[in-house]
């Protein structure tokens, strides 16, 4: 392959997995444009420009990393050709495309490919749509007068537009959303205090009003519904169901804001405002010589770690081409140390929010955040000294506006170090012995996303110790509805404040991870812990303590499917058979490690949620690499009623397909299952998921044995009429850390 020309911007591409630039994202749509002219479009909607990732074997040859088995003739990134994938909507007619926009080779970006999607296939939702959709609702008579009959303002009236999935009513072509809705009286209050009792569904693309659907409601007694059914409705109505009563919102303010929030009714002194906490000293984190990781563009590298970060508009924060240069491996030195490839990409490939009322409908309250949204498109603008504490790099996100110009979100991702506390340590116990102590510290990248309500603050962090992590916090506010002053939970749900239920829901992640464990040829492994079947009293456990760990090849793709059992302990571990531990003889390998974080999906396995998403079905799957197949629920995730051919399932197929010392990747699900608390209420503390990719037989070694000791110079003893041993070990030892 001759070296392709890449095009001069101001804004220039130094890797081949960096995301698009705000002027490539320009030219591209430009191009398209006049393709778009054309051919007869005249109101185009521009929904995403995503970079087309390049084939893995070129990334990899230009790389040269070690264990690369795949075929190219890449040398340099010079040669590898940048394409980006394009998808827009004809807003006169609602057909959606899929393109691909040539980046390089020339002087100027060419349209490669152009073509139509199948009726009925949805791109994502754009946070444009999210904001029309509130405006529409806002404007339309039918809804003004049905607020109007509870009380309600049409100026006070907001809306969170939820992707529907999918609904008999409207046919296939159009592309829809319903609307929660919840009243605001005043700047910046808490709207989701105030839930109305209706749901409108509109067309993004025309503006129409298509229905409005009442939720059932349930007695007191006996919670039985309004209707002798959960069924959705067949047929479209903007009127309440007769017999259904009206339902006017809760007037109690719950405020979050310091400003806004007074002490509640039942309060010895109620609906004051609250006082602030005054005793709360401050936390500074210093790094007074700067950071130790170095940023060129979007590569990093820190403590021995190097790895690609990229912003996607789908996926967030995505990690590639990870690599720690050892010196402990074979043939290396300190002076020279090996570098060693660990992962080719982690991401967050799809999440699925389903809520738990069979209730219609609140059944059709499962969003899929980042296949219908996309945690790129929602990602906040951080600040420094609040989002992140310390010495801050950012790196800004970028993506594309409806009429084909850039958006760019200042800060999206920040990049910093923290302390972990203790990483080792020992002390010799006797007279006069040593105690010595070694600090971990992380590398953190993160981002937060705002979908709708809800917060998701996800970090990956890079430990000295050769631990990856990842740490999702959900925080926000819970999605709310209102009871009637007579009616039951169902017990579907917490009513967290007067005539304010929050439904049960659960959080599932699928995490992507294309594992490099030293090359390409990899396979995953199935550890469990079990005790000896010998009984006790035996000649091979006479007292009855002995236990093992045992372990078992995943061979095929039937194989690889498979679930938690916290009893047994299993645990998944990916190795490289070919590179074996000097001592151990074992495989090398990095074990996923997420006890607490596996919950089963609730929903029954042929319910619309399972069929829609696939993956959270069970906990781990894995299949052979391809570098088509990244989104478990499918690209294209919006109105879909079954998974479509490019989901996980299919993937799998008959099940027969090779997952031992090949190129593989795995899906693991993760998330967690929430029954809300009052304590959640008004805004919800933040909740942690959390998974640990771990080194197993990986290092010859600890591979913080070369971490300094040091002792921080900015501590200071709280009490210093009381510091008479700091330092020392039980009073009789070296101080713990180096002098």
């Amino acid at each position: 392959m001759s070296p392709t020309k890449v095009i001069q911007t101001a804004e220039v591409a130094q890797h081949p997995l960096d995301p698009p630039t705000a002027e490539e994202i320009v030219q591209a749509t430009e191009v398209l444009r006049k393709w778009q002219t054309q051919n007869g479009i005249s109101a185009p909607k521009f929904v995403v420009v995503l970079l087309h990732e390049p084939a893995k074997a070129d990334v990899l040859s230009a790389l040269q990393w070690s264990g690369t088995v795949s075929k190219s003739n890449v040398s340099s990134f010079d040669e590898i050709e940048r394409v980006f994938e394009v998808h827009f909507i004809d807003v006169l007619n609602g057909d959606a495309y899929e393109a691909y926009v040539q980046m390089s080779g020339s002087d100027t970006p060419t349209v490669r490919e152009v073509k139509k999607l199948p009726e009925g296939v949805q791109p994502a939702l754009t946070p444009q749509e999210l904001c029309a959709a509130e405006q529409m609702i806002r404007n339309d008579p039918r809804v003004v007068k049905l607020a109007e009959e509870v009380g309600v303002k049409s100026e006070h009236i907001y809306a969170d537009g939820w992707s529907i999935g999918w609904d008999t009513r409207f046919g296939r072509s159009r592309r829809i959303q319903q609307c929660l809705l919840y009243v605001r009286e005043h700047k910046d209050a808490n709207l989701y205090a105030h839930p109305l009792d209706f749901f409108p569904i509109v067309d993004n693309n025309t503006g129409e009003l298509l229905a409005i659907d009442f939720p059932d409601h349930r007695t007191k007694k006996d919670g039985a519904l309004t209707r002798a059914t959960t069924a959705p409705p067949t047929e479209i109505s903007f009127e309440a169901p007769e017999g259904r009563e009206r339902v006017f919102p809760p007037k109690q303010d719950h405020e979050y804001l310091p400003e806004f929030t007074k002490t509640l009714p039942h309060s010895k002194t109620p609906d004051v405002p609250i006082e602030m906490r005054k005793d709360l000293k401050p936390l500074s984190v210093v790094q007074p010589e700067g950071v130790s990781f170095k940023r060129s563009g979007n590569v990093l590298e820190w403590q021995r770690w190097k790895l690609h970060v990229g912003f996607h508009p789908r996926e967030g924060i995505v990690l590639s081409t990870i690599s720690y240069s050892d010196p402990d491996a074979p043939g290396a030195s300190y002076a020279a140390p090996k570098e060693r490839p660990l992962f080719y990409r982690l991401s967050l490939a799809e999440m699925v929010v389903p809520y738990g009322d069979p209730a219609s409908p609140h059944y059709r309250k499962f969003a899929f955040d980042v296949g219908e949204y996309g945690l790129g498109f929602l990602a906040n603008s951080l600040s420094l000294g609040c989002d992140c504490l310390g010495t801050i790099e950012y790196l800004d996100g970028i993506y594309t506006r409806h009429d084909g110009t850039a958006e760019t979100v200042k800060n999206a991702i920040c990049i910093h170090e923290e302390d972990t506390q203790i990483m080792w340590k020992h002390t010799d116990f006797r007279q006069g012995g040593r105690g010595h102590a070694v600090r971990g510290r992380k590398l953190v990248i993160s981002m937060a996303c705002t979908v709708a309500n809800y917060e998701y603050l996800i970090y990956w962090n890079l430990h000295t110790d050769g631990n990856i992590e990842l740490e999702i916090k959900l925080t926000g506010i819970l999605n709310l509805y209102l009871l009637d002053k007579d009616e039951s939970t169902g017990g579907f749900g917490t009513e967290v404040a007067p005539q304010i239920v929050a439904h049960y829901h659960q959080h599932l992640f699928s995490l992507r991870v294309d594992p490099m464990i030293d090359g390409q040829e990899n396979s995953i492994v199935e550890q469990e812990i079990d005790t000896l079947p010998e009984p006790t009293g035996s000649a091979e456990n006479w007292a009855g303590n002995g236990f093992i760990a045992t372990r078992r090849t995943l061979s095929t793709t039937g194989e690889g499917v498979r679930d938690a059992d916290p009893l047994a302990e299993r645990s998944w571990i990916f190795v490289n058979e070919n590179s074996k531990h000097y001592a151990s003889g074992k495989p090398v390998g990095y074990k996923i490690m997420a006890s607490g974080a596996t919950p089963r999906l609730l929903a029954k396995p042929d319910s619309i949620t399972a069929r829609r998403a696939p993956f959270a079905k069970h906990t781990l799957w894995t299949i052979p690499y391809d570098d088509s197949r990244k989104y478990p629920a499918g690209k294209y995730v919006p109105q879909t009623l079954e998974a479509p051919e490019d989901s996980i399932e299919k993937w799998v197929g008959d099940g027969k397909a090779s997952i031992q010392n090949t190129d593989i990747v795995s899906y693991l699900t993760i998330g967690t299952t929430h029954i809300p608390r009052p304590e959640d209420f008004p805004v919800m503390p933040a909740e942690t998921v959390r998974v640990m990719l771990k080194p197993v037989h990986f290092f010859s070694r600890n591979p913080g044995l070369d971490l300094p000791s040091t002792t921080d110079q900015k501590s200071v003893a709280a009490n210093t009429t009381n510091h008479t041993t700091n330092g020392h070990a039980n009073g009789n030892g070296d101080a713990c850390c180096a002098r």
